[in-house]
Protein backbone atom coordinates (compact mmCIF):
# COMPACT_ATOMS: atom_id res chain seq x y z
CA UNK A 1 0.00 0.00 0.00
CA UNK A 2 1.14 3.56 -0.69
CA UNK A 3 2.99 5.35 2.13
CA UNK A 4 1.50 8.73 1.13
CA UNK A 5 -2.15 9.49 1.90
CA UNK A 6 -4.21 12.35 0.51
CA UNK A 7 -7.52 13.54 1.90
CA UNK A 8 -10.02 15.77 0.13
CA UNK A 9 -9.41 14.31 -3.32
CA UNK A 10 -13.09 14.73 -4.20
CA UNK A 11 -12.73 18.50 -3.67
CA UNK A 12 -11.08 21.35 -5.52
CA UNK A 13 -7.79 21.45 -3.64
CA UNK A 14 -7.25 17.82 -2.71
CA UNK A 15 -8.27 16.78 -6.21
CA UNK A 16 -5.62 19.04 -7.70
CA UNK A 17 -2.98 17.62 -5.37
CA UNK A 18 -3.96 14.03 -6.17
CA UNK A 19 -3.85 14.66 -9.92
CA UNK A 20 -0.43 16.31 -9.72
CA UNK A 21 0.95 13.42 -7.68
CA UNK A 22 -0.48 10.90 -10.16
CA UNK A 23 1.02 12.82 -13.09
CA UNK A 24 4.39 12.65 -11.35
CA UNK A 25 4.06 8.89 -10.95
CA UNK A 26 3.79 9.02 -7.14
CA UNK A 27 1.70 6.21 -5.60
CA UNK A 28 -0.88 7.49 -3.16
CA UNK A 29 -3.77 6.44 -0.98
CA UNK A 30 -6.93 8.51 -1.36
CA UNK A 31 -8.85 8.70 1.93
CA UNK A 32 -12.44 9.67 1.11
CA UNK A 33 -15.90 9.57 2.67
CA UNK A 34 -17.52 8.49 -0.61
CA UNK A 35 -15.37 6.17 -2.77
CA UNK A 36 -17.81 6.61 -5.63
CA UNK A 37 -16.71 10.24 -5.98
CA UNK A 38 -12.96 9.57 -5.80
CA UNK A 39 -10.95 10.41 -8.92
CA UNK A 40 -9.74 7.47 -10.98
CA UNK A 41 -5.99 8.03 -11.05
CA UNK A 42 -3.05 5.77 -11.95
CA UNK A 43 -1.13 4.61 -8.89
CA UNK A 44 -3.92 5.63 -6.52
CA UNK A 45 -5.81 3.31 -4.18
CA UNK A 46 -9.05 4.44 -2.60
CA UNK A 47 -9.99 3.80 1.03
CA UNK A 48 -13.14 4.90 2.85
CA UNK A 49 -12.99 6.86 6.09
CA UNK A 50 -14.38 10.07 7.57
CA UNK A 51 -12.51 12.25 10.02
CA UNK A 52 -14.70 11.38 12.99
CA UNK A 53 -14.54 7.59 12.48
CA UNK A 54 -11.45 6.65 14.46
CA UNK A 55 -11.30 2.91 13.66
CA UNK A 56 -11.82 3.50 9.92
CA UNK A 57 -9.18 6.25 9.92
CA UNK A 58 -6.64 4.10 11.73
CA UNK A 59 -7.17 1.33 9.20
CA UNK A 60 -7.04 3.76 6.27
CA UNK A 61 -3.77 5.29 7.49
CA UNK A 62 -2.00 2.07 8.44
CA UNK A 63 1.44 2.06 6.82
CA UNK A 64 1.26 5.75 5.86
CA UNK A 65 4.35 7.88 6.48
CA UNK A 66 3.15 11.23 5.09
CA UNK A 67 -0.40 12.56 5.24
CA UNK A 68 -1.92 15.47 3.35
CA UNK A 69 -4.77 16.68 5.53
CA UNK A 70 -7.24 19.03 3.90
CA UNK A 71 -9.34 20.85 6.48
CA UNK A 72 -12.81 19.36 6.84
CA UNK A 73 -16.20 20.78 5.97
CA UNK A 74 -17.26 23.90 7.87
CA UNK A 75 -19.33 22.69 10.81
CA UNK A 76 -19.48 23.35 14.53
CA UNK A 77 -17.85 19.94 15.00
CA UNK A 78 -14.91 20.58 12.68
CA UNK A 79 -12.24 21.04 15.35
CA UNK A 80 -13.35 17.89 17.17
CA UNK A 81 -13.31 15.98 13.88
CA UNK A 82 -9.84 17.28 13.07
CA UNK A 83 -8.54 16.26 16.48
CA UNK A 84 -10.02 12.79 16.13
CA UNK A 85 -8.37 12.38 12.73
CA UNK A 86 -4.99 13.55 14.01
CA UNK A 87 -5.25 11.13 16.94
CA UNK A 88 -6.06 8.32 14.49
CA UNK A 89 -3.02 9.28 12.41
CA UNK A 90 -0.80 9.05 15.48
CA UNK A 91 -2.29 5.68 16.41
CA UNK A 92 -1.75 4.41 12.85
CA UNK A 93 1.94 5.35 12.91
CA UNK A 94 1.87 8.34 10.55
CA UNK A 95 5.09 10.34 10.85
CA UNK A 96 4.42 13.64 9.06
CA UNK A 97 1.21 15.58 8.45
CA UNK A 98 0.86 18.45 5.96
CA UNK A 99 -2.19 20.47 6.99
CA UNK A 100 -4.04 23.13 5.01
CA UNK A 101 -4.55 25.97 7.46
CA UNK A 102 -5.51 29.61 6.99
CA UNK A 103 -3.70 32.94 6.89
CA UNK A 104 -3.16 34.60 10.26
CA UNK A 105 -4.65 31.68 12.16
CA UNK A 106 -4.84 32.55 15.85
CA UNK A 107 -7.23 32.28 18.81
CA UNK A 108 -8.29 35.91 18.25
CA UNK A 109 -8.45 35.88 14.45
CA UNK A 110 -11.07 38.20 12.98
CA UNK A 111 -12.21 35.48 10.58
CA UNK A 112 -13.86 33.11 13.00
CA UNK A 113 -12.99 29.92 11.13
CA UNK A 114 -9.28 30.82 11.28
CA UNK A 115 -9.61 30.13 15.01
CA UNK A 116 -10.57 26.54 14.15
CA UNK A 117 -7.41 26.22 12.10
CA UNK A 118 -5.26 27.49 14.96
CA UNK A 119 -6.84 24.96 17.33
CA UNK A 120 -6.08 22.20 14.84
CA UNK A 121 -2.50 23.39 14.42
CA UNK A 122 -2.02 23.35 18.19
CA UNK A 123 -3.37 19.79 18.42
CA UNK A 124 -1.01 18.66 15.67
CA UNK A 125 1.92 20.34 17.43
CA UNK A 126 1.05 18.55 20.67
CA UNK A 127 0.63 15.18 18.92
CA UNK A 128 4.32 14.56 18.37
CA UNK A 129 3.87 14.30 14.60
CA UNK A 130 6.27 16.08 12.30
CA UNK A 131 4.19 18.77 10.62
CA UNK A 132 4.06 21.36 7.89
CA UNK A 133 1.34 23.99 7.89
CA UNK A 134 0.20 25.58 4.64
CA UNK A 135 -1.57 28.77 5.69
CA UNK A 136 -3.64 29.68 2.65
CA UNK A 137 -5.05 33.13 1.98
CA UNK A 138 -8.48 33.48 0.37
CA UNK A 139 -8.86 31.52 -2.87
CA UNK A 140 -8.69 33.63 -6.02
CA UNK A 141 -10.74 30.94 -7.76
CA UNK A 142 -13.69 31.70 -5.48
CA UNK A 143 -13.90 35.42 -6.27
CA UNK A 144 -16.51 34.90 -9.03
CA UNK A 145 -18.72 33.35 -6.34
CA UNK A 146 -18.62 36.59 -4.34
CA UNK A 147 -20.63 38.33 -7.06
CA UNK A 148 -24.26 38.59 -6.02
CA UNK A 149 -27.47 40.09 -7.29
CA UNK A 150 -27.04 42.93 -9.77
CA UNK A 151 -23.40 41.98 -10.47
CA UNK A 152 -22.34 43.43 -7.12
CA UNK A 153 -19.84 42.14 -4.56
CA UNK A 154 -21.26 43.21 -1.21
CA UNK A 155 -19.43 43.00 2.09
CA UNK A 156 -17.84 44.95 4.94
CA UNK A 157 -14.29 44.77 3.56
CA UNK A 158 -13.88 48.55 3.22
CA UNK A 159 -10.65 49.41 1.44
CA UNK A 160 -8.81 46.47 2.98
CA UNK A 161 -6.64 44.17 0.90
CA UNK A 162 -6.26 40.42 0.57
CA UNK A 163 -3.27 38.58 -0.88
CA UNK A 164 -5.59 35.91 -2.26
CA UNK A 165 -3.95 32.85 -3.82
CA UNK A 166 -4.76 30.47 -6.68
CA UNK A 167 -5.76 26.90 -5.90
CA UNK A 168 -3.30 25.67 -8.52
CA UNK A 169 -0.45 27.39 -6.66
CA UNK A 170 -1.49 25.88 -3.33
CA UNK A 171 -1.64 22.44 -4.92
CA UNK A 172 1.79 22.78 -6.49
CA UNK A 173 3.25 24.01 -3.20
CA UNK A 174 1.67 21.08 -1.37
CA UNK A 175 3.09 18.58 -3.84
CA UNK A 176 6.56 20.09 -3.43
CA UNK A 177 6.32 19.44 0.31
CA UNK A 178 4.73 15.99 0.00
CA UNK A 179 7.32 14.64 -2.40
CA UNK A 180 10.20 15.58 -0.07
CA UNK A 181 8.70 16.31 3.34
CA UNK A 182 11.82 16.11 5.49
CA UNK A 183 13.22 19.60 4.83
CA UNK A 184 9.79 21.13 5.53
CA UNK A 185 9.22 19.58 8.97
CA UNK A 186 8.25 22.19 11.54
CA UNK A 187 7.72 24.86 8.89
CA UNK A 188 4.71 27.13 8.39
CA UNK A 189 4.26 28.57 4.91
CA UNK A 190 2.10 31.58 4.08
CA UNK A 191 0.66 30.88 0.64
CA UNK A 192 -0.41 34.09 -1.09
CA UNK A 193 -0.84 35.62 -4.49
CA UNK A 194 1.62 38.11 -5.98
CA UNK A 195 -0.14 41.25 -4.67
CA UNK A 196 -2.77 42.25 -2.14
CA UNK A 197 -5.93 43.56 -3.79
CA UNK A 198 -9.04 45.38 -2.62
CA UNK A 199 -12.51 44.10 -3.32
CA UNK A 200 -13.00 47.01 -5.70
CA UNK A 201 -9.90 45.92 -7.65
CA UNK A 202 -11.16 42.34 -7.67
CA UNK A 203 -14.51 43.53 -9.03
CA UNK A 204 -12.74 45.48 -11.78
CA UNK A 205 -10.73 42.39 -12.77
CA UNK A 206 -13.89 40.30 -12.85
CA UNK A 207 -15.63 42.95 -14.97
CA UNK A 208 -12.74 43.01 -17.43
CA UNK A 209 -12.73 39.21 -17.70
CA UNK A 210 -16.46 38.78 -18.13
CA UNK A 211 -17.59 41.98 -19.82
CA UNK A 212 -20.18 42.45 -17.08
CA UNK A 213 -20.51 45.66 -15.01
CA UNK A 214 -19.31 44.00 -11.81
CA UNK A 215 -18.60 46.37 -8.95
CA UNK A 216 -17.95 46.35 -5.20
CA UNK A 217 -20.37 47.88 -2.73
CA UNK A 218 -19.15 48.26 0.85
CA UNK A 219 -21.61 47.24 3.55
CA UNK A 220 -21.67 48.00 7.23
CA UNK A 221 -21.43 44.98 9.49
CA UNK A 222 -25.11 45.34 10.33
CA UNK A 223 -26.02 45.48 6.63
CA UNK A 224 -23.88 42.40 5.97
CA UNK A 225 -25.69 40.33 8.59
CA UNK A 226 -29.05 41.51 7.29
CA UNK A 227 -28.29 40.77 3.64
CA UNK A 228 -27.14 37.23 4.49
CA UNK A 229 -29.96 36.41 6.89
CA UNK A 230 -32.22 35.53 3.96
CA UNK A 231 -30.30 32.28 3.36
CA UNK A 232 -31.48 30.75 6.62
CA UNK A 233 -27.99 29.64 7.62
CA UNK A 234 -27.11 29.13 11.28
CA UNK A 235 -25.67 32.12 13.13
CA UNK A 236 -22.12 30.74 13.28
CA UNK A 237 -22.12 30.27 9.49
CA UNK A 238 -23.39 33.78 8.82
CA UNK A 239 -20.73 35.13 11.17
CA UNK A 240 -18.09 33.20 9.24
CA UNK A 241 -19.32 34.73 5.97
CA UNK A 242 -19.31 38.24 7.38
CA UNK A 243 -15.92 37.93 9.08
CA UNK A 244 -14.34 36.85 5.80
CA UNK A 245 -14.83 40.49 4.78
CA UNK A 246 -14.06 42.08 8.15
CA UNK A 247 -10.76 40.18 8.21
CA UNK A 248 -9.91 41.88 4.92
CA UNK A 249 -10.92 45.25 6.37
CA UNK A 250 -8.77 44.63 9.45
CA UNK A 251 -5.67 43.96 7.34
CA UNK A 252 -5.40 40.34 8.51
CA UNK A 253 -5.02 39.03 4.96
CA UNK A 254 -2.88 41.72 3.31
CA UNK A 255 0.57 40.17 3.88
CA UNK A 256 2.24 39.06 0.63
CA UNK A 257 4.65 36.16 1.01
CA UNK A 258 7.24 34.68 -1.32
CA UNK A 259 6.52 31.13 -0.15
CA UNK A 260 4.66 30.01 -3.29
CA UNK A 261 7.66 30.86 -5.45
CA UNK A 262 10.08 29.33 -2.94
CA UNK A 263 8.18 26.05 -3.02
CA UNK A 264 7.12 25.87 -6.67
CA UNK A 265 9.93 27.73 -8.44
CA UNK A 266 7.59 30.16 -10.19
CA UNK A 267 5.76 33.37 -9.23
CA UNK A 268 2.21 32.96 -7.95
CA UNK A 269 -0.73 33.48 -10.26
CA UNK A 270 -2.76 36.70 -10.16
CA UNK A 271 -6.55 37.04 -10.29
CA UNK A 272 -6.23 37.93 -13.98
CA UNK A 273 -4.29 34.70 -14.54
CA UNK A 274 -6.95 32.66 -12.78
CA UNK A 275 -9.77 34.29 -14.75
CA UNK A 276 -8.06 33.83 -18.10
CA UNK A 277 -9.85 31.16 -20.20
CA UNK A 278 -8.06 27.82 -20.25
CA UNK A 279 -6.68 26.86 -23.65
Amino acid sequence: MADLAVTGSTGRLGGRVARLLAAAGRPQRLVVRDPGRAPDLPGAEVVKASYDDGPACRAALSGVDTLFMVSGAETLERVAQHKAFVDAAVAAGVRHVVYTSFANASPEATFTLARDHFATEEHIRASGLAFTFLRDNLYLDFFPLFVGEGDVIRGPAGDGRTAAVALDDIAEAAVAVLTDPGPHAGRTYELTGPVAITMAEAAAALAAATGRPIRYEAETIEEAYASRSVYGAPEWQVTAWVTTYTAVAAGDLEHVSGDVERLTGHPPRSLTDVLRPKT
